[in-house]
């Protein structure tokens, strides 16, 4: 699908966070961006102001008693050099929450149009400046928590990922030519042989193609969304003071009383550039408490969604029931085992720890002892020695990516199946067809309005 520039109705929102701050910026695009603004800025007249400048002045309410609301910086874009590829003017207020909201208003009783969710990137999208998954990347990169993940989203939206699949859509393009010139011409002898060799050939390369890509998709989700990581252990073990550690703040109550934590805590830190989801968990344990009672039994669900558990064991006491419970149900997880308070004498029995050496870790919360062996082994679990920048360079990031690279490998396989069973190659050509139409849905070349709509509804207002 060719997208071209569409002159829609001016938009206007607060595209900086809401609250106090130093600046605050209202975003206005539209054929009508630079008029409307004209009407109530005092200053250089913004109609015939060079493009890209940014421009003194104050904001004036056109009523009665033409009140000042705002001294600001106005900068002029005009089209087609602009995130919309239409005329944007970017008022720069003070941060103030009154004062932010009086200047947007101002703009709409101007006749602009508050913008919807997402509506900038999704012009931005519609005039075809990038394409569906560098808008995406836009939200990957607002939502980064780690430098690694902003690496990651601003590759994607340079193009990486697009430029792969746009490729392999050429190619099946041509391969499709090559079919219709079998079709046209059956006369040739041996054009169905040869077609069908290079269909067979072409699409294999294809289809491994897919797979690398497919192979990131794990790393991707990781980098987006981070790793769901359950701190779990029995009370008293050392879960919060842990917790504490990593994050490098006192972020959770420690007391040496067991069943301090009665709900579960959740924080974000970066280990080595993945982006941990650290859920500090009440002390798995059967207890009459009421209160505490609820806290055990969510950590036992948090427990069961984890990508990643760290079982903390108290290095300093011999193995409990409760300890061996916890290895029990913890054995088919990806788990680190932590052997902490290692600063008391060790009186745990290793050789009854029926597990890997390498899932093994000796910590010490209180002293900070084991945190970069820790943050090391996490890294390589999921990593393979942390986040390489080639790995970044093409990455899958979301599932929607992920399920149109599994559906167009799916729709691959079938015509590998056909061309096994001696189907004509234009009967298995319809399936390549079909590839090739799952491949433009990450792109956007091909797409659904209703998905369109739900996807850009996630950004937040002013994007």
């Amino acid at each position: 699908m060719s997208l071209m520039t569409t002159d829609y109705d001016t938009i206007a929102a607060i595209s900086t966070p809401p609250g106090v701050g130093g600046i605050a910026i209202v975003r206005v695009s539209g054929s009508t961006a630079i008029a409307l603004v004209e009407k109530v800025f005092s200053g250089p007249d913004l109609t015939k102001v060079a493009t890209h400048t940014i421009n003194y002045g104050h904001l004036i309410d056109a009523g009665a008693h033409r009140e000042t609301v705002d001294e600001v910086m106005v900068t002029v874009m005009r089209a087609p050099q602009t995130y919309t590829k239409e005329d944007i003017v970017e008022i720069n207020c003070h941060g103030g929450i009154e004062v932010t909201n009086q200047v947007l208003q101002l703009v709409l009783r101007q006749g602009a149009r508050l913008a919807e969710p997402g509506e900038f990137t999704k012009r931005a999208f519609l005039n075809g400046r990038i394409d569906l998954s560098q808008s995406e990347a836009v939200m990957d990169l607002i939502d980064a928590k780690t430098a690694t993940a902003q690496k990651a989203a601003l590759n994607q939206l340079d193009g990486s990922l697009s430029r792969v699949v746009k490729r392999l859509r050429q190619e099946l393009v041509d391969l499709l030519a090559n079919v219709e010139v079998n079709i046209d011409y059956p006369e040739y002898d041996g054009a169905e042989t040869v077609t069908t060799k290079l269909m067979q050939t072409k699409t294999n390369k294809i289809m491994q193609e897919l797979d690398e890509l497919l192979q990131t998709e794990q790393q991707g989700k990781i980098l987006r969304d981070g790793l769901e990581t359950a701190i779990v252990g029995r009370p008293n073990v050392g879960k919060s003071s842990l917790l504490n550690c990593l994050l490098h703040e006192n972020k959770a109550i420690v007391t040496d009383v067991p069943g301090t934590t009665r709900d579960v805590l959740d924080e974000y830190v970066n280990v080595r550039g993945v982006p941990l989801h650290l859920i500090d968990t009440a002390g798995i344990r059967k207890t009459d408490n009421q209160v505490e009672k609820i806290g055990v039994d969510r950590s036992k669900a948090a427990l069961k969604k984890a990508d990643l558990v760290l079982l903390v064991l108290n290095a300093s006491e011999k193995l409990t029931a409760g300890d061996r419970e916890l290895l029990a149900a913890t054995q088919d997880s990806k788990r680190i085992i932590l052997l902490n308070k290692t600063d008391l004498p060790e009186l745990i029995e290793l050789d009854q720890l029926d597990v890997p050496k390498a899932t093994l870790i000796k910590t010490s919360a209180v002293a900070e002892n084991g945190t970069r062996a820790l943050e090391a082994a996490l890294a390589k679990l999921f990593f393979e020695e942390g986040v390489t920048s080639t790995q970044l360079d093409v990455m899958v990031t979301n599932a929607r990516q992920a399920s149109l690279l599994e559906q167009a490998r799916s729709a691959l396989q079938t015509v590998l199946e056909g061309l096994k069973q001696g189907l004509p190659v234009d009967i298995v050509q319809i399936d390549l067809q079909r590839a090739w139409e799952f491949l433009g849905e990450i792109t956007g070349d091909n797409y659904d309005d209703e998905l369109m709509d739900q996807l850009f509804k996630k950004f937040c207002i002013g994007k």
